[in-house]
């Protein structure tokens, strides 16, 4: 695998009729911006601008005198508000951005990790997830003085990764487990974000010091294991969060007989695929160096095709909503990719209606909150960092 590929650095541009080629790898150093050819087509560039802007001063002015943004037992809620402000490029919230990476880089921990702890609680303090989150905020930000947090980051990361001989093999949890065996694919895709948007760090590590990275081989094994196949149902091509962790329940599909014209009897039990997580499967195959003409991606896409939906979280109704508008901004932005394809041969302007979906729930004080509060949501920080980090990245503005 290619250790200096950065897949943000493909453009948003890419034409699908140059998909099967787009291979060739990058550099892992800052990226130049995205171009931004996809703004003419959202409803009005004007108009995502002004979102953003008013999201972005909301944070903001949510910040506390410590720096924080959100309930600092969880520095990750913190980190998304600071990556969302940094990826604005706007010079005026400069303090704002220092004094976020200042609390950020006062929950550093001794073993590297950037998280609170929390004794006696299952999965502590997410150090899994906080860090990973912190991580990339921190690289965000540009500060030429994180290096040495951003290497002990990266070791901690790189540590909390299971490779059991189990089903979790490849994964990350919320919390580096040392008595338990558990991963998923939500902590996977911000594990391996971090570790590519930071990669260019290990050029820095001291003389004789050993480079830092992830098993990638099993963390792309682990997300495989995680797809739904071809014998799924309407659930093939995408995604599920976990083994035997059904977020989106589970159905009953026709099972394959072994007699050529047999009839279907018997039936399988098959966890549903659901639309956040699919994104989430999708960048975790995107970072995993899975070219995007594999049929890998292609099946993801399909599935996202099949359920294209902006009311809904697919498969989930309202529950992680803001989540899935950002994940989706992510992926298909580091995928490169300017639509989503069809079988009809027609193609889904995603970030156009992206765009026109978010700004719609934007409350008069230009935050997002969700009635629903599972996964959070119902903090008006976390889904309105979801929301700027989706429009930035639909706009072209994040990299």
């Amino acid at each position: 695998m290619n250790s200096k590929r950065h897949p943000n650095t493909i453009a948003l541009v890419l034409s699908l009729s140059l998909l099967a080629s787009a291979t060739a790898a990058v550099a892992a150093t800052q990226s130049p911006p995205l171009t931004q050819k996809t703004l003419p087509t959202v409803a009005s560039a004007a108009t995502a601008d002004a979102a953003i802007q008013q999201g972005v001063a909301w944070l903001a002015a949510k910040q506390t005198e410590d720096g924080a943004f959100s309930n600092p037992q969880f520095p990750g809620l913190s980190g998304l508000a600071l990556w969302a402000v940094a990826a604005s490029g706007d010079a005026a919230y400069s303090n704002i951005v220092r004094k976020g990476s200042d609390y950020i880089l006062s929950k550093v921990q001794p073993d590297g990790g950037i998280y609170t702890p929390i004794p006696g609680r299952k999965g502590g303090g997410l150090g899994t997830y906080n860090t990973a989150v912190c991580l990339t905020a921190l690289a965000a930000t540009g500060r030429d003085d994180i290096t040495e947090v951003v290497l002990n980051a990266r070791t901690y990361l790189a540590g909390s990764q299971h490779l059991g001989d189990d089903v979790f093999k490849g994964g990350f949890g919320y919390d580096k487990q040392t008595d338990r065996a558990y991963t998923d694919l939500m902590n996977t895709h911000f594990v391996l974000e971090a570790m590519r948007r930071t990669q260019a760090f290990e050029d820095r590590r001291p003389a004789g010091q050993k480079r830092v990275d992830l098993n990638w081989q099993a963390a792309l094994e682990f997300a495989e294991r995680l797809h739904n196949g071809p014998d799924t149902g309407d659930n093939a091509g995408g995604f599920y969060y976990s083994p035997g962790d059904a977020k989106a329940g589970t159905e009953k599909v026709a099972a394959k007989t072994n007699a050529p014209g047999a009839a279907n009897t018997n039936e399988a039990v098959v966890l549903r695929s659901y639309g956040s997580i699919t994104y989430a499967g999708l960048l975790a195959l995107v970072y995993c160096d899975v070219d995007r003409a594999d049929p890998r991606v292609q099946s993801a896409l399909n599935w996202a095709s099949r359920h294209w939906t902006l009311d809904e979280n697919p498969g989930m109704q309202d529950q992680g909503l803001y989540f899935f508008y950002n994940v989706m901004s992510r992926s298909l932005a580091a995928a490169g990719l300017e639509t989503i394809p069809r079988d009809t041969g027609d193609a889904i302007p995603w970030a156009k209606e992206l765009v026109g979906k978010v700004v719609s729930l934007r409350q008069e004080d230009g935050s997002w909150v969700n009635r629903n509060g599972r996964f959070w949501e119902n903090d008006p920080v976390l889904a309105t960092a979801y929301s700027v980090l989706a429009l930035e990245f639909a706009t072209g503005r994040a990299k």
